[in-house]
């Protein structure tokens, strides 16, 4: 059984490249409970998964610090 309960999807805007990728899946990879974060930069959509909700203020902040501008969800 798998350990991770949920599966949120972000709009991440400023991704261009695979660099831009692994930066932001590297600063949400850092949040308490993320088992799983795969950024795509053509679409703009990170989805991350995770043992429990996501708090938003930490995502929003883990996202700026690396650069890039949060959305919102979808």
């Amino acid at each position: 059984m798998s350990i991770t309960a949920v599966t949120t999807v972000l709009a991440v805007d400023g991704m261009s490249c695979g660099h831009c990728e692994r930066t932001v899946a590297a600063a949400l990879s850092a949040l308490p409970g993320v088992t799983e974060v795969v950024a795509d930069a053509p679409s703009g959509r990170v989805t991350v998964a995770s043992a429990r909700p996501l708090d938003e203020d930490a995502v929003r902040g883990a996202v700026d610090g690396a650069g890039f501008t949060l959305v919102g969800r979808g």
